[in-house]
């Protein structure tokens, strides 16, 4: 059985396009989508391009579908910044009732199997949680909370932080499967292919078209998400020091 995952979409929709193509050369059975097709500039045309597929499509929330969600009737948790606001009422009034219906059924997490793939446990940061962060360069021992619940030879994969690495703590494989709408440290998209081995991913797409599309949205954070996300991402140095413990 041969997965694709991929995660933290965004909204982005020239760089999903992109990647479904480099997908579907693969001939996947399984598409995993490990949450975080919201916030962003085209998120439900995100999710209708996903519901086309002719493979199946699994999915897990992320915690940002969650709050788009939440805001569709004005309960967007403390945790999302004022500047933020708009943006998550903006994505939600895009939503029918038919696609919030569908997106509340997801769930936290997904366990797959299949021929030549071990149990795998898809969530959108950890398993514990949809908000968790860490990176390769977090210590071991602030992940056994989670992680001493797995058995031995396990497999995460998860996305959240929009970073790809492979790291293994206490004998669990932890894969983070990267960004394909938002990636940091790079102008690819990024995204995971598992078929009895991980292979990380990166797809080309034309970025500058892509920010001209962007712009051309009523998205409130059109501009700094084309400018920033799409043609300019933060470096990963950035971002690792960034989610560092007390950088606040």
């Amino acid at each position: 059985m041969r997965i694709a995952a991929l995660y933290d979409i965004h909204g982005n929709l020239p760089a999903l396009e992109a990647v479904l193509k480099d997908v579907s050369a693969t001939h996947p059975d399984i598409i995993v989508c490990g949450g975080d097709i919201f916030p962003g500039p085209m998120g439900r045309e995100c999710l209708q391009l996903l519901q086309s597929q002719a493979m199946r499509v699994h999915y897990v929330m992320g915690n940002g579908d969650r709050e788009v969600l939440a805001a569709r009737t004005g309960t967007v948790s403390n945790t999302i910044p004022p500047a933020f606001r708009d943006v998550m009422a903006w994505c939600a009034s895009q939503l029918t009732d038919a696609d919030a219906s569908a997106v509340g059924d997801w769930p936290l997490t997904q366990t797959l199997t299949g021929d030549g793939i071990e149990r795998v446990l898809f969530c959108h940061a950890t398993p514990e949680n949809d908000t968790s962060i860490f990176t390769r360069l977090t210590p071991d021992r602030e992940l056994l909370s989670w992680v001493d619940m797995l058995p031995s030879g396990a497999t995460v994969v998860c996305g959240h932080t929009h970073m790809q690495f492979d790291r293994t703590v206490r004998g669990v494989r932890i894969i983070n499967a990267g960004s394909v709408g938002m990636p940091f440290g790079t102008t690819r998209a990024c995204w995971l292919e598992l078929d009895g081995t991980a292979t990380l991913r990166h797809t080309s797409y034309d970025v500058d078209a892509a920010a001209r599309r962007v712009r051309k949205t009523n998205y409130p954070q059109a501009e700094s998400f084309a400018s920033v996300n799409i043609l300019q991402p933060p470096s990963e140095a950035e971002m690792l020091a960034r989610f560092s413990p007390g950088a606040g």
